[in-house]
């Protein structure tokens, strides 16, 4: 009888890991474990990481550990563009490698933008960290000169801006 309960426990342990990695897989995550989660899919919501030398605050969708790596993963609901991911988010995915390199003292290799139909592998470069913070000094710069306007072109965007309550620019 014994023999049999701890067959049983085996084969109910291996398919939970089946389904774990089946999930894992179908979310568009490396193989490795999730260590972060900003959706309410896997665990509880984590706090922003946080960066006082670069002021910049973000929440990665998932950070996966692999060894001694992590790696971001930025999912997004829409198709993939033709040509390769979107620069907006390009740079958002170098923020989270930013922040990643302050939060856990390490720099990661690459990030992953997933598309709900493709998905791209992001070398975290000195040249894309480089033109990132060009782009957070840009910005900077135009909020200390008052020149910083709200992009209004798309109006999906505006509708689901989690800001769209208190906007005084929204378009409906």
């Amino acid at each position: 009888m014994l023999p049999i309960i701890a067959l049983l426990l085996i084969l109910i342990g291996m398919l939970i890991f089946w389904l774990s990695r089946r999930t894992q897989a179908e979310a568009g995550l490396p193989v490795g474990r999730v260590i972060y989660s900003d959706t309410r899919g896997w665990q509880a919501i984590e706090k922003p990481l946080y960066s006082r030398l670069h002021r910049l605050a973000g929440k990665p969708d998932y950070l996966v550990q692999q060894g001694r790596e992590i790696v971001p993963v930025e999912v997004k609901s829409a198709h993939a563009p033709g040509d390769g991911p979107r620069r907006s988010h390009v740079l958002q995915l170098a923020a989270y490698c930013l922040l990643i390199e302050e939060t856990y003292r390490q720099r990661p290799k690459y990030g992953i933008v997933k598309y709900t139909d493709r998905m791209f592998a992001v070398d975290y470069t000195e040249a894309l960290r480089a033109a990132l913070l060009d782009v957070i000094a840009a910005m900077r710069d135009d909020l200390a000169r008052g020149a910083a306007e709200r992009s209004h072109d798309e109006a999906a965007r505006c509708v689901h801006c989690g800001y769209r309550h208190a906007c005084p620019e929204r378009l409906a």
